[in-house]
């Protein structure tokens, strides 16, 4: 063994790159832990920083190629050729045979180069005889890689699980489906709105977003189909009870609901299988770094984002792409919700089941809250619909709700059956086809005043 890994050396930190760009296990372990400034040469530095940058965003090392790429987009001329040196001294080790010794003493090395900081740091203190923020500085230095977070203490936590919540969630703008989640989506869970095309998912979604607004939440809204303005016009009229194609007339009226407002929302446009989950991972990542944290993200919608691999079967895609969605919001700690297709069949049903849903059943399985839309053509012309619980991980399912669903305005309201909203809506759907017949005599009536008008 040479002196210059005992000593956490050149050789020893050329190693340690090494190890981050040829076992993924090693950077897993030791990425939240290692840090760039522990490295004494600025090359080290630079090439840390782009391999663990790479891999929070991509969960995997960069290849040769990819750092080859970056390398040329180094503007200092120095520091790009420190860097293609090192980088070939770095490649000759990939294959040494005291990798797993260098990988076995990597801790030891960060806590060493975080004590050698801690002292430098301290030379001022000891100048101002301060020698209680010095033994500060040294007790935390000490400390480094040993205070990671390695899970929940069953026994020890137990205060502390029954004094806080274990679920932190957004609420809904619905009271009736708060209370069969539990207070609502939790942090780190999937929700979905299943329905056929045409009946709404898009509007429920933003009916989602527009009363955690309300709450004071931060929402990103990612659209797939609509842009960004038109989304935005949506939102208007939700707020507004005006549509959108007469929003613009209302100017002033926006402008004062939106002063009320004390939430943020971020709406972000994709195209249709132009982005995938790792799309949309990296742009909230860029949120958090430009100082904002979302509270919770909508994805319109799901099925049609671009999954990562290639599959010969779709509905293996779309699992796929479901399962990755589920996993960002619990590496994020945010509750995500999405819609989802229901199949051409689920047009004709009073209640939407989990056998309508399009493509994967697997979506109902990597989801903890599903809910279907069901809406028959004289549902539409009343403004009514139902709600069935697909799937409740926290809570009751199977339970079906009556629905005014106002897609003009975006007004989607949720009723207890046994409630006199909840009734009357109820009877109003029992009575759809009497409707429907009233509604169509009433618009021949007015036509034919409109004819005698003109005669």
């Amino acid at each position: 063994m040479s002196e210059t890994l005992t000593q956490f050396g050149t050789s020893f930190q050329s190693k340690i790159i090494a190890s981050l760009l040829s076992d993924i296990k090693f950077i897993q372990t030791i990425s939240d832990i290692l840090n760039p400034s522990m490295f004494d040469s600025d090359s080290n530095k630079w090439l840390v920083k782009s391999v663990v940058d790479y891999y929070y965003e991509y969960k995997k090392q960069p290849t040769l190629e990819v750092i080859k790429y970056k390398i040329d987009e180094i503007d200092d001329g120095v520091l790009k050729s420190g860097v293609v040196d090192k980088l070939r001294e770095v490649w000759k080790n990939i294959e040494a045979t005291d990798l797993e010794f260098v990988q076995s003493e990597t801790l030891d090395f960060c806590k060493n180069q975080t004590l050698k900081s801690a002292i430098l740091e301290s030379v001022d203190l000891l100048e101002r005889h301060d020698y209680d923020g010095i033994k500060s500085i040294i007790d935390e230095a000490m400390k480094a890689g040993t205070t990671r977070d390695l899970g929940h203490d069953y026994i020890v936590s137990l205060e502390t699980r029954l004094a806080e919540s274990a679920r932190v969630t957004v609420k809904t703008p619905w009271d009736v489906v708060n209370d069969i989640m539990d207070g609502g989506l939790g942090h780190g869970e999937l929700g979905v709105i299943v329905a056929p095309a045409g009946i709404g998912k898009s509007w429920t979604l933003q009916a989602l977003g527009a009363g955690a607004l309300k709450e004071g939440k931060t929402i990103v809204h990612y659209t797939l189909e609509l842009n960004e303005n038109y989304v935005g016009l949506r939102y208007d009229s939700i707020f507004t009870g005006v549509t959108t194609s007469n929003i613009k007339y209302y100017k002033d009226d926006v402008e004062t609901k939106l002063s009320k407002l004390p939430g943020k929302l971020l709406i972000k446009y994709f195209p249709t299988k132009g982005a995938s989950v790792q799309t949309i991972s990296s742009h909230l990542k860029q949120i958090e770094i430009s100082g904002e944290k979302p509270d919770m993200v909508l994805v319109d919608y799901a099925d049609i984002l671009m999954p990562t691999g290639n599959f010969k079967e779709k509905r293996h895609a779309i699992g796929t792409i479901y399962e990755d969605l589920r996993g960002l919001a619990g590496e994020l700690e945010v509750p995500i919700w999405t819609a989802s297709q229901a199949n051409r069949s689920a047009l004709e049903e009073d209640v939407i089941g989990a056998d309508k849903v399009a493509e994967d059943y697997s979506k109902v399985m990597t989801a903890d809250f599903v809910m279907s839309m069901s809406r028959k053509v004289e549902d539409k012309i009343a403004n009514t619909g139902r709600f069935h619980v697909i799937k409740n991980r926290f809570g009751i399912d199977g339970i079906t709700y009556p629905a005014t669903i106002n897609t003009n305005i975006g007004q989607v309201q949720i009723f207890e059956g046994s409630s006199q909203f909840g009734k009357d809506t109820q009877s109003k759907m029992n009575n759809s086809e009497e409707f429907l017949r009233k509604e169509l005599a009433n618009k021949y009536k007015d036509m034919e005043k409109n004819v005698e008008g003109f005669e």
